[in-house]
Formats: structure tokens, sequence, C-alpha cells
């Protein structure tokens, strides 16, 4: 169940989550147009002419995805989560 006091984070976590949906939708063209014999790597298509800006990209969205799988040890975040988990889980222990 949603808790709005979940809702929070840094700005650091809101970039990651765009930067993954943006990699998500990225591969899923790949993929597409892999098996239409097409380059449909939009990364590509529009920093083509940058290949260093379309490296650091790639990278940018790897270190997004580093930040979703361990989370985000800010002072924000660990208190955002502190808040909306810390409570209910006393809860359910007792």
């Amino acid at each position: 169940m949603y808790n709005e006091k979940c809702g929070g984070g840094c700005i650091a976590k809101k970039i990651a989550k765009v930067l993954l949906i943006i990699g998500g939708l990225n591969w899923g063209l790949i993929g597409i147009g892999s098996l239409m014999n097409v380059d449909l790597n939009v990364v590509k298509i529009v920093f083509d002419s940058i290949p260093n800006l379309e490296a650091i990209i790639y990278v940018l969205v790897g270190v997004a995805a580093v930040i979703k799988i361990f989370g985000c040890r800010c002072k924000k975040c660990m208190e955002t989560h502190a808040n909306c988990c810390g409570s209910e889980n006393m809860n359910k222990k007792m």
C-alpha cells in the first residue's frame, strides 16, 4: 500500500529513475530494431556526432542501475526510508 511518507527522496534518486526509464526504453527499441534489421538506438541516433557524450550517458544509466539495486544512502533518502518503513516494521514485529 502506498504511504505518502515514502514518496520522497533525493534528486539523485529521481534522476536515476528517469535514466532507468530512458535506458529501458532504449534497450527495448534496440531489441525491436534488431528483429527488424534497423538501428533504433535512440541514444546513438541523437548523440552520434559526440561519441564521448554517448558513452557518458551509458555510464550514467549504469550508475542509475547501481543506485536502484543498492539504494541511495544519502541522508535525505535514509530519513525518508526510516520514516516510511521504520514504524511499519516495528508494528509487524510486535
